[in-house]
């Protein structure tokens, strides 16, 4: 047990309510146990955080908030909190109990899977990405320990909330997070610590990769070394590890983990629908256990060589007939046999089209469509996959009713039938028709204009304004401002700059040199200091400034701040052998004070010592101390 590892709780009872039955795991920030909650009678998981955590202030108040932010995610491929504690020295996450193991206890049992298996446990782990990138959340630390697989098939997302008050901390357990799982961060957490969405996409394609292939895209002899890889490689395909992985699954992987965020699926959402969109392709998949030992190959249906052989002999016989003439009549006469053989056709066709129009309505099973209008895009779709239907974005409309992101229309409607594993249609809101002031500073009015009426904006007049930045002339700012949202048609007013604002010159002569600093910077003027000795003012005192106080500069102009450093230094004579009077009078005369000391017993009356040494510079008013022989 490592020295910040929490010691075995294993028969205790934790804040009075949950009795620790069992050990189920233990890393380098947490030890999970199976415990009973005795309030509710039910088996949860209880993750204990280190000592070293729950000691960091800091951390608790994090992981109090995330804990509470986590509990409110609901859905049924997320591991649900329950509750969150504090007890004798420790914090603690009371969790739902999932009985199974996690995806890398099934990777080292298995080793790589078929496409079709990972993406069976990868479609869920989207879903419960999904779900949590609606609410607003991001996981960070996606990874095979964080999937658990139960024993009747489930699979749910584990430890949402926790990465980021890691993350966010001071304590050195931040750092042994993010080298435990470097192998499935994004360019944009190495470079900045960035992550949104997209990177938890980054992460799943990372999982998807290293499903299929038995390992992980990059590696390294240390941390540092893979991160880099993630900023600087792009991740191969599949294939070239697995050479028979199928296009799409490699261009899943790709998309998914492009080290350009915009490149990417853009949410788990879009990643979800091309993930199910694949599956559709792919056979379906075996059996963990089967798959080591059994290929199971759909049968074909059989063909009859010999009766195509038989029916394209008869068409070439026709047709080398009828260019013979044998069959060269232009009436509508059909003989007996023929008309028998026709019946006989239109009875078989209409049979076997009663019969597959039979088989149709009984194989075919149609539930009704949910209604999912006025349900956010997120809401529809998981609406929808609940109804084991695939929701398909057809279009997307602006409003100024509907917000952005709610369905707008579905096809088919709400209550109308659709056949069982169809797809629905969703048209979603644009939201209002809006569009963003652009960013005309620095230019030309005539050119602002333009650009102004290409945003579907226009022009209404200008004023002008004074700008630090922005030479004369030119646009320096708009009205509404630059970004801010306008419907079409909205009328912008230029502000043209007139120059920097002229601005006089302040009197801090004699203030300290720090108050004469703030007052000049808080107009805009820059401050430069130079010292200089002066009799009769105190060091650090202004004396003065150049340009004068009352002159005209304008904002960012230099200001020369001239601060005293006091009476200029004195230098020590030479006093040694001099009589005691006449050194003492030496060092008054010079504004020095003096200190005398005796040595031995001899009555010269004269300086046999000096310190400081002649020569030396001191200040005036400095003590000089002699020695006297």
């Amino acid at each position: 047990m490592g020295p910040q590892a929490a010691p075995s709780l294993v028969g205790q009872t934790i804040d009075g309510r949950y009795r620790v039955l069992r050990r189920l795991a233990r890393g380098g920030m947490a030890t999970v146990y199976e415990a009973m909650d005795l309030r509710l009678e039910r088996t949860v998981a209880l993750k204990v955080m280190h000592r070293h955590l729950a000691e960091d202030p800091d951390f608790v108040a994090r992981f109090r908030r995330e804990a509470k932010s986590a509990a409110r995610l609901s859905h049924p491929h997320v591991v649900a909190v329950f509750d969150q504690g504090e007890s004798d020295g420790l914090i603690y996450l009371a969790m739902e109990y999932v009985p199974g193991r996690t995806l890398r206890d099934v990777l080292v049992e298995f080793g790589p899977l078929t496409p079709e298996q990972a993406i069976v446990i990868l479609e869920p782990v989207l879903e419960g990405l999904a779900a949590a990138h609606a609410a607003g959340f991001v996981h960070r630390d996606i990874k095979p320990e964080n999937v658990l697989i139960a024993d009747d098939g489930r699979v749910k997302v584990a430890d949402f909330g926790l990465a980021r008050a890691l993350a966010a901390g001071e304590t050195s357990a931040t750092t042994g997070m993010i080298i435990g799982t470097v192998a499935y961060l994004s360019p944009e957490q190495v470079e900045r610590g960035d992550a949104d969405g997209r990177s938890d996409v980054y992460a799943a394609g990372i999982l998807l990769y290293e499903m299929i292939t038995g390992k992980v895209p990059h590696d390294g002899p240390s941390p540092i070394a893979v991160a880099y890889q993630h900023v600087n490689a792009d991740v191969p395909a599949p294939s070239f590890v697995i050479p028979d992985i199928s296009p799409p699954v490699d261009d899943l992987v790709l998309t998914a983990t492009r080290r350009n965020p915009k490149q990417r699926f853009q949410g788990a959402t879009q990643f979800l629908a091309a993930v199910r969109r694949v599956r559709k392709e792919l056979p379906a998949p075996q059996s963990l256990a089967a798959s080591r030992t059994t290929i199971v190959v759909p049968e074909r249906p059989a063909t009859k060589p010999d009766a195509r052989r038989d029916s394209g002999a008869r068409r070439d016989s026709g047709a080398r007939r009828k260019s013979t003439g044998q069959l060269d009549y232009q009436s509508d006469y059909v003989p007996p046999q023929r008309r028998w053989r026709l019946a006989t056709a239109i009875v078989i066709i209409a049979l076997l089209g009663v019969g597959l129009g039979a088989w149709y309505l009984t194989s075919v099973q149609t539930v009704p469509t949910p209604t999912v209008v006025g349900q956010s895009q997120q809401q529809a779709e998981r609406i929808l996959a609940s109804a084991g239907l695939e929701a398909v974005i057809s279009g997307e409309e602006f409003s100024e009713d509907v917000p952005a992101g709610i369905v707008m229309d579905s096809d088919p409607v709400g209550g109308e039938d659709v056949r069982e594993g169809g797809s629905v249609a969703l048209v979603v809101s644009r939201g209002p028709e809006r569009y963003d002031v652009p960013d005309v500073r620095g230019l030309d009015p005539t050119a602002a204009t333009t650009a102004i009426q290409e945003a579907q904006l226009k022009v209404g007049g200008s004023r002008q304004v004074f700008d630090d930045r922005i030479p004369s002339g030119m646009v320096a700012a708009t009205d509404p401002r630059i970004g801010a949202s306008a419907k079409p048609g909205t009328v912008v007013e230029l502000l043209i700059s007139k120059g920097p604002e002229p601005i006089e010159v302040p009197n801090v002569d004699g203030k300290k040199v720090n108050a004469a600093r703030n007052t000049l910077e808080r107009l805009g003027l820059t401050v430069t200091i130079t010292e200089r000795f002066t009799k009769g003012t105190p060091s650090g005192q202004v004396i003065g400034t150049r340009p004068k106080p009352g002159g005209i500069v304008q904002r960012g102009s230099e200001i020369e701040v001239i601060v005293s450093k006091g009476p200029p230094p004195v230098t020590v004579p030479n006093l040694v052998d001099k009589r005691r009077s006449q050194a003492v009078a030496e060092l008054e005369a010079l504004g020095l004070k003096v200190e005398v000391k005796k040595d031995g017993q001899t009555r010269l009356d004269r300086v046999i010592s000096q310190d400081p040494a002649a020569g030396t510079e001191i200040p005036a008013g400095s003590t000089v101390t002699i020695t006297i022989i």
